[in-house]
């Protein structure tokens, strides 16, 4: 008696309009078809692989992924929040070091012109002393003394009145230096001041900037974690991916076998995967864009929807996000479409979400009916590789949708 195999496969997706698709996804987008479980009169060892087992791991990485992406956007859009006022700080912060550059260098030639002034003031004073000196060698000598020295009497008035002169201008000068020694004095008070003030701000700016800084780091070494996760979980769901085709390679005896049962579902005589043909319009890397129904391009629905409008005149408008194969016979119910257990030609054959099938479904193209409740179908990515093939299915268990005539 020959050994049932039961086998489901399915990379969970959502066929969403191309405006929602996220790069988070990119790893499970593609595959809306199940790994068939494969009936042979062939004994095989190993025990069967059932969908579910790896259905829940890419469903719980997924969900992974997607709290991480979202986290990393947090953190990527605080960064850019954190970046522009670091980038304001250090711009005012160099504004105020051009402003203190400034106030320094008046400061520092105020601080020569003080310095040349003491040595003026230096000058001055030892000149002062010389001319008292002299003052008081003439004070010891009386006005007689001095008028009998002098040849005559305008020498006498000549000296007195080189004594009155020298006075005033000792006066004069000393008063000068006065005035700019406590004018200079001033100014460097006044500029020392303005300097201590500015180095506070630029003090503050850059106490803030660093403080910004920083944040900015630990915001930015945030993000690139929660990026790294991401990518870590797209690795996990890669390699589940992989070890799904792995499991369908074994069961199916690397594609000697072409019938079998899942549950209740069962097919036969199946192609084989036969590239993107069929007709199909679609031939771009499988979920690279979406088609004029806002689904995915080589998926099953994709295809499905293409045939029944360009095969069969049928009414079938955008998806709107509602297009996982176990979405439409409630979806298109919106388009004027019905549904049933009854297959025609030109309908689509839906497995919904049940055993083996979970979460998604499938979708497939109804060609012929044939006796004894078979029904033969067209359909795309059966097996998870966007690609062409044709099978018998059993109609029982399946739902129909019919669309309407244009």
């Amino acid at each position: 008696m020959p050994i049932l195999l039961m086998v489901g496969w399915i990379l969970v997706i959502r066929n969403k309009p191309i405006s929602l698709r996220n790069k988070t996804y990119r790893v499970l987008l593609g595959v809306c078809a199940v790994l068939v479980a494969i009936a042979s009169s062939f004994q095989l060892t190993g025990s069967a692989v059932y969908a579910d087992q790896y259905d829940d791991q890419i469903n719980a990485i997924q969900n992974e992924v997607n709290q991480y992406q979202s986290q990393a956007d947090k953190y990527h859009k605080k960064a850019n929040s954190l970046q522009a006022a670091v980038s304001a700080l250090t711009a005012e912060k160099n504004a105020i070091q051009a402003q203190l550059d400034l106030s320094q260098a008046k400061f520092d030639k105020l601080t020569t012109d003080i310095a040349k002034n003491k040595i003026k003031m230096k000058d001055n004073q030892k000149a002062l002393g010389d001319i008292i000196a002299d003052l008081y060698v003439d004070g010891e000598i009386s006005p007689l003394e001095m008028l009998a020295s002098s040849k005559n009497v305008g020498e006498y008035m000549d000296k007195n009145t080189y004594q009155s002169s020298v006075r005033d201008k000792l006066n004069s000068t000393i008063n000068e230096i006065k005035s700019l020694k406590e004018k200079l004095e001033r100014d460097q008070r006044e500029v020392k001041k303005i300097l201590n003030q500015q180095k506070s701000q630029r003090a503050a700016l850059a106490a803030k900037e660093a403080q910004k800084q920083q944040l900015l780091n630990q915001t930015r070494g945030n993000e690139a974690t929660y990026k790294k996760k991401v990518a870590e979980g797209q690795a996990q769901m890669a390699a589940v991916a992989a070890e799904q085709q792995a499991a369908l390679a074994r069961a199916t005896g690397g594609g000697a076998y072409n019938y079998g049962t899942i549950g209740s579902f069962q097919f036969r005589n199946y192609s084989g995967n036969m590239g993107c043909s069929g007709g199909y319009s679609y031939c771009g890397p499988q979920d690279s864009y979406s088609d004029p129904w806002g689904l995915y391009n080589r998926e099953c629905v994709s295809y499905t929807a293409w045939g029944v409008v360009n095969r069969f005149n049928k009414y079938v408008t955008n998806f709107a996000g509602a297009g996982n194969a176990y979405q439409w016979p409630s979806t298109a119910q919106s388009m004027g479409a019905y549904t049933d257990h009854t297959p025609s030609v030109g309908s689509v054959a839906i497995l919904p979400s049940t055993p083996g099938f979970s979460p998604i479904g499938h979708a497939m193209l109804v060609e012929s009916i044939q006796g004894g409740g078979w029904v033969h179908v067209s359909q795309y990515n059966f097996g998870g590789t966007g690609e062409y093939s044709t099978m018998d299915i059993q109609s029982s268990g399946v739902v129909f949708v019919h669309f309407r005539d244009r």
